[in-house]
């Protein structure tokens, strides 16, 4: 299984990329785990057979456990599982209704590059909590 995430822009906080380099090195021992920046008006960003999962103000609410659930169902099936954040004037309609599922990753607003560190957190969270590891305890 892959697992990559997308995102928009450059980085430039390098303490938030430390953040997500360390997370994503301790994902390699679970499974593949890439991050991809997207450029502004990329037309795709998908590979055919994956699950695709874009974060979105407009998505539901996940917790952590359901979170897990999405990443295993893909593991399960032998799917790659893929998330995207989306550029600042979100998602086009288009990417919306190709993605498997909208998730919301909080009612607030973080920078993208905070976002990002969360969400490989919770990657990680998501893959120890599959594995029995104690981390998420």
């Amino acid at each position: 299984m892959r697992i990559v995430l997308y995102y928009y822009g450059k980085v430039r906080d390098r303490n938030a990329q430390a953040i997500c380099e360390e997370y994503r090195k301790r994902c390699q021992r679970y499974a593949r785990f890439d991050l991809q920046e997207l450029k502004p008006r990329q037309e795709t960003w998908d590979q055919a057979g994956a699950f695709k999962l874009l974060l979105s103000p407009d998505g539901e609410p996940c917790s952590t456990t359901q979170f897990a659930r999405l990443l295993e169902s893909a593991q399960l099936s032998a799917r790659d599982f893929h998330l995207v954040i989306g550029p600042t004037e979100g998602h086009s309609p288009e990417w919306k209704q190709r993605a498997d599922r909208l998730l919301s990753l909080s009612p607030m607003t973080f920078p993208h590059e905070l976002a990002r560190a969360m969400l490989c957190e919770q990657v990680y969270r998501a893959l120890t909590l599959l594995a029995g590891h104690p981390y998420p305890r």
